[in-house]
């Protein structure tokens, strides 16, 4: 296994010095806002589906690109960003990628055809995929260690799913008061503010000399792409589908070469040294299969609320805020039970929680209602995830070196959204195998075929619980003071 090269690292952009302590908020609103955008585009055009269909012409197959053109660019490209970000300085990096979103989301909006809109999506998976590591990356350098930092990454871990709810919201509100163009359009404005703001505020990180990996980022984005792209065309045609098989196929090859590309690469942009630590590991792991579960109770959850329940999708979208509420309520006192406990008591905790709000999900009937049986697990779920994710964040990042902060948090985010994109289409294709030959009403068939996915998704979540608990060793907490 190679090592980062030996030169010493060449710092083209010196840093500034540290943020004082009263621009430390700003700092915070600034690369919260842009990793914000990330998340409410993964659910914002989900509920205005219909309205681009019928605009565009797409045909029902065709419409599931709108969002699988995103997550496809978005998880494929992440470890590239973080590595961009390591050799051309991190806010540079999240500056072109806040203009290229802002861009792309501008020729969304203005689409005149599905191909249009398919390229703009995908454009925008690209600038995603140069935020996402970015932001993070920026956090740990822009805040020194120890409650500062525990605080502004427990903000951040809470981002992903707290823009993903806002997006269900904000997707209702504009297409129903305005066009589903606006679902897009509304990340112009924002993201030029936020590329106005980054050079002014957040501190830029040192451009290590070095080369990009080329052959490492061809073959690992190929290889992710083609997993992702085998599991959603699973959901959609069945485990015997050919273009299915030769996708798994593919991907199963270009990822061996990967690895091996990574083992000798001089300056690998997914260094295999970051899997040498058993804390980091087992977060990595844990990082994988979490969203896999709650990537799927969004979906899921939204079916039942429209198609069940019958509410309007802006009404749908606001059912969600209980979580949402739940789950920044919680990151807030996370620090002190951090100090306090430790991150793995923490951890398993919020897991723990996260399986018995999926559990109770696996019991949902057609005739449980909002109050009765979504309200208590979505607030299980709110708190559980922001238990989870901070201590996650925490244990990956620890003792890492600098030089290695992009690669650590690119793959990190490559984990995070790659595990919520494959568990989605793992529990689309039991929800399919479950409904293929069953009876009853609608509601009959869509509450069971989504109770058979929730129990799936509660048997990943307990899988990352057990593999966290025996994997990542407990770090007593320092005294206070120290």
């Amino acid at each position: 296994m190679s090592t980062p090269s030996s030169a010493p690292s060449v710092t083209t952009d010196a840093p500034s010095a540290p943020p004082r302590s009263a621009r430390l908020g700003t700092v915070l609103f600034v690369i919260v806002t842009a990793y914000l955008m990330v998340g409410v585009d993964s659910t914002v055009v989900n509920v205005a589906l219909p309205d681009i269909q019928k605009n565009l012409d797409f045909s029902r197959t065709g419409l599931s690109w709108v969002l699988n053109a995103y997550t496809l660019a978005f998880g494929g490209l992440l470890l590239l960003g973080g590595r961009v970000g390591d050799i051309i300085g991190r806010r540079r990096t999240l500056t072109t990628g806040v203009l290229l979103f802002a861009g792309s989301s501008l020729l969304g909006g203005l689409a005149t055809d599905s191909a249009w809109l398919l390229a703009a999506r995908a454009l925008q998976g690209v600038g995603a995929a140069l935020i996402a590591p970015s932001t993070l990356a920026l956090i740990t350098t822009n805040f020194p260690d120890g409650p500062r930092r525990h605080h502004a990454l427990g903000i951040y871990a809470s981002m992903a799913g707290i823009g993903a709810s806002i997006g269900l919201v904000l997707g209702g509100m504009l297409t129903s008061w305005a066009s589903w163009r606006w679902a897009l359009l509304i990340n112009v404005p924002i993201g030029a503010a936020v590329a106005l703001a980054l050079p002014r505020f957040v501190t830029e990180t040192p451009r290590h000399a070095g080369r990009f990996d080329a052959a490492g980022a061809l073959t690992g984005t190929a290889g992710m792409s083609s997993l992702v792209y085998a599991f959603i065309r699973v959901s959609e045609a069945g485990w015997s589908d050919t273009q299915a098989l030769l996708g798994f196929t593919t991907a199963a090859a270009l990822l061996v070469g990967f690895t091996i590309v990574e083992s000798r690469a001089s300056q690998p942009i997914m260094p295999l040294g970051l899997f040498s630590d058993r804390n980091r590991a087992g977060g990595y792991v844990g990082v994988l299969l979490l969203p896999a579960g709650m990537f799927g109770a969004f979906y899921f959850l939204t079916l039942i609320s429209q198609q069940v329940l019958e509410y309007s999708p802006l009404r749908a979208g606001f059912a969600f805020l209980p979580m949402t509420l739940a789950m920044f309520t919680t990151v807030r006192f996370v620090p002190r039970l951090l100090a306090r406990f430790g991150a793995k008591p923490v951890l398993l905790t919020g897991m723990g929680l996260l399986v018995a709000a999926t559990a109770w999900l696996w019991r949902l009937e057609p005739g449980d209602g909002y109050p009765a049986g979504l309200l208590g697990p979505l607030l299980l779920m709110g708190i559980g995830v922001g238990l989870s994710f901070m201590p996650l964040n925490v244990t990956i990042l620890a003792r890492i070196q600098p030089r290695e902060a992009g690669a650590a948090s690119g793959l990190l985010q490559t984990l995070q959204w790659l595990g919520g994109t494959l568990g989605l289409s793992v529990l689309v294709t039991v929800f399919g195998t479950a409904t293929r030959h069953a009876s009853g009403s609608p509601a009959e068939i869509l509450t069971e075929g989504s109770a058979r996915a929730f129990g799936v998704g509660a048997l990943i979540a307990l899988t990352a619980l057990l593999i966290c608990a025996f994997v990542i060793t407990g770090n007593r907490p320092k005294p206070a003071g120290s």
